[in-house]
């Protein structure tokens, strides 16, 4: 089988995007999957997405992790299906999407940097004296000191795969105040089993977590390993949170074919 593929990343989160609106991707196996995902053998990325139809919206964004399992909502893929719909001559201002967790929308803003409105977030729960939310994917937000410096690969591993989270698996991210306008945020990310230079849903999850304004607009800017993004959402109390837009650049960066088998 022939496939014609394309790269993009999000501040250093890459995909594979495929355009199946004919449908011709759509008996794609776990196991080529993640082959295709693989950094070795196959082209490389933190995960794949399918460019689905879907009537009476833009199109339909389909998930899968580099294990070839189909995943919940990717904030810097929902942004890079957005630059992907734009280069396949989808030209509008606005656009609406479906995904794993609902109806998205979208924008391209004057700077060409993609606002992915993500769902509300209704409830923040505690976990070890650290905060648990879901932002279209599971996250354990972590606050600590010096971030830079911490084993994200191996305290990650271990609390994704501790008893509490193993059987769904878990984010964890690790956030730090840089100072009134900015956090760092560095991520675990479940499906890659692997720290990844950014995860958008996980930039969220920490962004609300640091609202300036206890009620009404806050702006939060995130510095990732692979750039700067922000969140900008209202906070309506402790553990809700609506209005929330995930908002950055998403690149292309190659595209070719590939036999798989």
């Amino acid at each position: 089988m022939k496939i014609h593929f394309y790269k993009y990343q999000g501040t250093g989160n890459d995909f594979i995007l495929l355009d199946n609106r004919l449908n011709q991707y759509q008996d794609l196996t776990t196991a080529q999957i993640a082959f295709l995902c693989n950094r070795k053998f196959g082209i490389g990325a933190d995960g794949l997405m399918l460019m689905n139809p879907s009537p009476g919206l833009d199109f339909e964004m389909l998930y899968y992790n580099a294990d070839g399992n189909q995943s919940t909502m990717c904030g810097n893929g929902g942004r890079c299906m957005v630059q992907f719909a734009y280069d396949l001559q989808m030209h509008q201002y606005t656009y609406q999407f479906k995904a794993v967790d609902g109806i998205h929308q979208a924008e391209i803003d004057n700077n060409q940097h993609i606002k992915l409105k993500m769902n509300d977030v209704m409830e923040v729960t505690k976990h070890n004296g650290h905060y648990v939310l879901n932002t279209g994917s599971p996250h354990l937000v972590l606050f600590a000191h010096h971030v830079a410096d911490i084993d994200v690969y191996e305290t990650g591993k271990e609390i994704r795969n501790s008893k509490s989270f193993e059987a769904e698996g878990i984010n964890v991210n690790f956030v730090e105040t840089v100072d009134d306008d900015m956090i760092f945020v560095r991520t675990y990310e479940r499906g890659v089993e692997d720290e990844t230079l950014s995860c958008g849903t996980g930039v969220v999850a920490c962004a609300l977590l640091n609202a300036h304004n206890d009620k009404g607009f806050n702006r939060v800017e995130v510095k990732t390993l692979g750039g700067l993004l922000s969140v900008e959402f209202s906070k309506q109390s402790e553990t809700t949170y609506n209005n929330i837009w995930l908002c950055g650049p998403a690149k292309f960066v190659f595209s070719g074919e590939m036999e798989i088998s």
